[in-house]
């Protein structure tokens, strides 16, 4: 039986309320992440730390997002959708206090695993919800919405988080990420919906059998494949922008507000218009187009000389807005792969998967970028060259998923 278009008006916006909210979860988490990237040179200076030691602070929350999502994956079709999310977005609110009042390098390394344990299988907690309460039809526009949460946080959370820290310090950045999240946890609790995958709760060793099913299949392996090539080549870049633009184009740490905030401003906008174009002309099609321009942005941005302020921003920009959007039409292909029982184990695996990539990118980052004695960093060229060979074999591998799935 058909819907009334009464009932369908209901049902989309109920859907924009639910992708506002969980768009609104992203942000808090992501902002947690990309906090530490414009924090660098400060990092860098206070704790008296090596480009090799400051991605290890990074890599920590990869990491740790990476192991507890595995083992997570056992039973992440085992909870209540919501539920599970409520309980990682609790510990991750916590890591995160915990990283605000941390007195020195160890405990915020410390805090990092915590917060990295809960907020990545938070990342996975939302994909999954994402995909249990929209259509298909209109999940690309979802997930641009979703995934523009990078953009947002950029936009909103960096340059305020940013300007807190210049004002007093690097701590006080993680406590207004601690009162945001608050908020959207909240929120979370009064408006999303109770997803029950099962009916009956399921064993140990049943679980495991399913996690192993999961694990066993080729076409969801390529899936993983695909978004842990992707993050692979991001987060060899990206944990060193800040401390290159400071360093090696003459930035003043002051202006680094003004690189997430024309970055973000952009994406959100150009992350929806990529959302829209995958239900319109294909997730495939998109991905292989932005895939493709990425490759020039990775190049300036790892080659840049010493620069005024507007080309450092048209440059960064660029790199936000091709490099963050290849993940929408990406999602939205691996979306469409997975069957609605396996969603949560899938996701889950899925993002532990690309947190290994980016913590594995980002230490391998730290080890082939040096500084010289003037703190000017070395070999950054290098990542963008591994930045672009990631992108070419990302296209492959969607083309595989692509044929696989007859998607267009």
């Amino acid at each position: 039986m058909e819907n009334t278009p009464e009932e369908l008006t209901l049902a989309r916006k109920r859907e924009r309320i639910y992708v506002i909210i969980l768009a609104a979860i992203q942000i808090s988490h992501i902002l947690d992440f990309v906090i530490m990237m414009p924090l660098g040179p400060q990092f860098m200076r206070v704790f008296n730390i090596t480009p090799t030691e400051f991605s290890t602070l990074v890599a920590a929350y990869t990491f740790s997002a990476g192991i507890v999502g595995f083992f997570g994956a056992l039973y992440a079709d085992h909870f209540d959708r919501k539920k599970f999310l409520l309980f990682n977005f609790t510990g991750f609110i916590i890591g995160t206090y915990m990283c605000a009042i941390a007195p020195n390098f160890a405990a915020l390394l410390t805090a990092r695993i915590i917060a990295g344990a809960f907020g990545g299988v938070l990342n996975a907690c939302v994909l999954s919800l994402v995909s249990d309460l929209i259509p298909f039809q209109r999940r690309g526009a979802a997930m641009g919405v979703v995934m523009s949460a990078f953009s947002i946080s950029s936009v909103a959370g960096v340059p305020v988080g940013l300007w807190i820290a210049n004002a007093f310090d690097w701590h006080a950045a993680f406590y207004f990420i601690c009162l945001v999240s608050s908020i959207f946890w909240i929120a979370s609790l009064i408006y999303l919906p109770s997803v029950k995958v099962r009916e009956h709760r399921q064993g140990f060793k049943e679980n495991l059998r399913n996690f192993g099913s999961v694990l066993r299949q080729w076409n969801y392996l390529q899936s993983f494949l695909l978004t842990s090539v992707l993050g692979f080549g991001v987060f060899m870049i990206v944990p060193f922008i800040a401390p290159y633009l400071v360093q090696n184009v003459g930035l003043l740490e002051a202006q680094l507000p003004f690189v997430y905030l024309v970055g973000g401003s952009f994406t959100i906008v150009s992350a929806r218009f990529i959302g829209k174009m995958c239900d319109r002309v294909g997730s495939y099609k998109v991905f292989r187009v932005t895939a493709f321009l990425s490759i020039f942005p990775i190049l300036f941005l790892t080659n840049l000389p010493p620069s005024p302020l507007w080309l450092s921003l048209m440059v960064t920009a660029l790199f936000t807005m091709i490099g963050s959007g290849r993940f929408i039409p990406a999602m939205t292909l691996v979306s469409a792969v997975v069957r609605p029982h396996e969603r949560g184990t899938f996701m889950s695996l899925e993002n532990s998967a690309r947190q290994f990539s980016a913590g594995l990118a980002s230490q391998l980052g730290g080890l082939i970028i040096g500084s010289t004695a003037a703190g000017q960093l070395t070999n950054y060229n290098w990542v963008g060259f591994i930045g672009v060979g990631t992108s070419l074999l990302a296209i492959y591998i969607a083309y595989l998923i692509k044929t696989k799935y007859n998607l267009r």
